[in-house]
């Protein structure tokens, strides 16, 4: 049996990898730079205001995510793909001609009212045959960790050349170039392997599943701890690193490049030995060792990096294994709606951080963030010591 997609299977997924790293995009390439330059925009005092600005992408986007994901059953995938590329774009010009934070929170909210991950994921299904679908939903898994490490890097460099302002017009411009690489070049299935919004029966199912529902979990915990650091992570670089904004990319790049060079034997060593569960739940407690230094022991650009380090190593290595579980435990008549109920709470994770973690630095300390993502890794971690690990593919393929 040949385990490669073809060609023109290798192409489409590649392209809406790109189109799905985009929206990523969208959210990432401002998290460096934008708590601390919300601060200095009218109504930017309030640091739980700002957390929300952060995170109202995550909510618009979880919120439609499922009725998204029904439309593209119902009306095609293509259209309902690029008609939410043309609600991000909408939402990247308002972000940037938002006169203060109110305005700009209204522009992230549009920005994620393009919620087309479940259409774009239910059209790599269609357009990959099964026996190649979890190579494919782990490349699409790939590029979130590498868009996340791309935006930290270009993040700050583009706002020193740009401002702010640029970097939203340029994430609108990629949007308008994604919608028409996507009615262009990429193929319209010609059946439809998969429901993107499986009827509520199989919802529901998908809500029973005790091992689905402990990586729903997982995948919530992981993005909220993600964004509810990113509120306080700028400002400690500025405040305690002395490093400038413009220049933080450096840091990141650094801490991006090391954990690559860890991460990827760490999710050979996973997928190929069969050894997920035991490199799964490493990556959980060295996120929980993460979380510890920096509220007990981050003092300077060294000591930072070396966090940031192991953030990215934790992080990838949950981003690339997470998903390919999911969709290799899920039934494949529910597969739909299973992926709809982790993407939904992948976004809501990324709300519930950016929102909570602005209200744990107005109201606590900033460093309180830490303590409570240090403690949310650790009950993770305890979920997920009962979870069993998928049987690995290549016993399967022989039966």
């Amino acid at each position: 049996m040949n385990d490669r997609l073809s060609r023109s299977e290798r192409a489409a997924v590649v392209r809406l990898a790109a189109v799905f790293a985009l929206r990523m995009l969208g959210l990432f390439l401002i998290l460096p730079v934008f708590a601390e330059y919300a601060r200095h925009l009218p109504g930017g005092e309030d640091r739980a205001a700002i957390g929300l600005a952060i995170g109202i992408y995550g909510l618009t986007q979880a919120v439609l995510l499922i009725p998204f994901g029904a439309a593209s059953d119902r009306f095609g995938r293509k259209p309902v793909i690029v008609a939410g590329l043309g609600l991000f774009v909408l939402g990247s010009l308002v972000a940037a001609f938002a006169p203060d934070l109110h305005w700009l929170t209204w522009g992230r909210a549009l920005q994620g009212a393009g919620a087309i991950s479940a259409a774009v994921t239910a059209l790599v299904a269609d357009l990959t045959p099964e026996t190649h679908r979890t190579r494919a939903m782990a490349l699409i898994g790939s590029s979130i960790g590498l868009t996340f490490a791309l935006s930290l890097v270009l993040g700050p460099a583009l706002y020193g050349l740009v401002g702010m302002r640029g970097i939203f017009l340029l994430t609108g411009l990629l949007a308008a170039g994604a919608a028409v690489m996507v009615w262009r070049g990429v193929p319209t299935p010609v059946r439809s392997a998969v429901a993107a919004a499986a009827p509520s029966t199989s919802l529901w199912a998908a809500l029973k599943d005790a091992r689905l529902l402990r990586l729903d979990a997982g995948v919530f915990l992981l993005h909220f701890i993600q964004m509810a650091m990113w509120v306080v992570v700028p400002s400690a670089l500025v405040s305690r690193g002395g490093l400038p904004l413009e220049h933080h990319w450096s840091v990141y790049l650094a801490a991006v490049l090391v954990s690559f060079a860890v991460m990827v034997p760490a999710i050979v060593f996973a997928e190929r030995r069969g050894h997920l569960k035991p490199v799964y739940l490493a990556a959980i407690a060295l996120l929980a060792v993460v979380q510890l230094g920096f509220a007990l022991w981050a003092n300077d650009v060294w000591t930072i990096g070396l966090w940031l380090t192991g953030f990215f190593v934790a992080f990838n290595i949950l981003e690339a294994t997470q998903p390919s579980w999911v969709s290799r435990i899920a039934p494949p008549e529910r597969k739909g709606a299973v992926l709809g109920v982790y993407n939904t709470l992948q976004s809501l994770g990324l709300f519930c951080g950016g929102w909570a973690g602005g209200l744990i630095a107005q109201h606590l300390a900033p460093g309180a963030i830490h303590w409570v993502a240090a403690v949310l890794a650790l009950a993770w971690y305890a979920l997920s010591l009962g979870l069993q690990p998928p049987e690995n593919p290549r016993d399967s393929h022989h039966s």
